[in-house]
């Protein structure tokens, strides 16, 4: 309760009463959610502007004593929340994040098996029946690509500029992916016109003798992007394959928590496809050798995996609860 000695005090506090319990009420909280977060910020600044006015205009002991604690109770608050942000990235980055690539590895690997298998076969399709290259267009047109627009495809912008259309391109096809899971058809589209695409390109540089091309040029940002994209695919299967077989949970339960782990997993891949961006957009068009190329996107790979599975396998062994409580940042 407010004590105040002057007139000007007692207006003053029964005018921003409510707005000074309102944000008591806030700094008690366990946890904000967004809107209460922005207010709980716009409240604690309004408070401080009142506690200025007070000190300076209608000057009051017990308001002052009362509202200065109100306000510092606020700023410790603020305090903690900003620190327990970083916390919580760094929990996403070691737990929750790998954790969920984790449990999807054995779909993931499958997904890579079988997406790399079909583009394998595009590519002996063609070797083996040469004449049949003319389906994928004109002789004149096929050799420039062979010899030219293939490669100049990765010099034709500036590099950030190219990072930045990749990674927007590949991160709104991956997300694609998963949202559409729960169709079932959706994600087998995806990797398999990504894999025909892929294996035909292929067939056409082999076709010209330019295969060595091929992977000198896919190999440095592919390897990672690629594997962004059977993660993509093996989430939406993973989602689908729940709606069909729920197991024990209800399956609007069952779907729900899947659908919460694919919320982790779409998150990460945006990460995860910015880094082959960069890749695909600085490292595969610079002018270094391609074996040194390679070996830096099959470095970043292994990183990613060994981020996987170090990571993953830690949080799951020591998670103790649900699955879906352990995703919980």
């Amino acid at each position: 309760m407010w004590h105040p000695r002057t007139v000007e005090s007692l207006a003053f506090a029964k005018a921003h009463e409510a707005q000074w319990n309102r944000l008591r009420q806030l700094t008690a909280k366990a946890s904000l959610t967004g809107p209460e977060s922005d207010e709980f910020v716009r409240l604690y600044q309004e408070a401080g502007a009142h506690l200025a006015i007070v000190r300076t205009q209608a000057p009051d002991a017990d308001l002052i004593l009362t509202l200065s604690a109100t306000v510092g109770a606020a700023r410790a608050r603020l305090t903690e929340t900003r620190g327990a942000s970083v916390r919580s990235f760094l929990r996403a980055l070691t737990v929750s994040l790998p954790l969920a690539f984790y449990r999807l590895r054995w779909w993931t690997h499958a997904v890579a098996g079988v997406t790399v298998a079909v583009a394998v076969l595009v590519m002996v399709y063609f070797a083996l029946n040469p004449a049949q290259i003319s389906q994928l267009g004109p002789h004149e047109y096929l050799r420039n690509y062979a010899d030219e627009a293939f490669a100049a495809y990765y010099r034709e912008y500036p590099g950030a500029d190219f990072g930045a259309m990749v990674w927007t391109n590949n991160a709104w096809l991956a997300l694609q992916a998963v949202g559409g899971g729960i169709t079932g058809i959706f994600p087998v589209y995806v990797l398999l016109q990504n894999a025909v695409a892929v294996g035909q390109a292929g067939a056409i540089l082999n076709y010209f003798d330019s295969l060595p091309v091929f992977f000198q040029l896919i190999l440095p940002h592919g390897l990672l992007e690629l594997t962004a994209i059977f993660v993509a695919g093996a989430t939406g299967l993973k989602l689908f394959w729940t709606a069909l077989l729920p197991g024990d949970q209800p399956r609007l339960e069952a779907i729900a928590a899947e659908g919460r782990h694919t919320i982790y997993v779409a998150v990460g891949l945006v990460g995860v496809l910015f880094v082959s961006a960069l890749l695909e957009g600085f490292l595969t068009p610079s002018y270094l050798h391609w074996g040194l190329k390679i070996a830096i996107g099959a470095a970043v790979w292994l990183t990613f995996w060994l981020w996987v599975y170090v990571f993953g396998r830690a949080a799951l062994r020591s998670s103790t609860q649900q699955p879906s409580v352990a995703y919980a940042a």
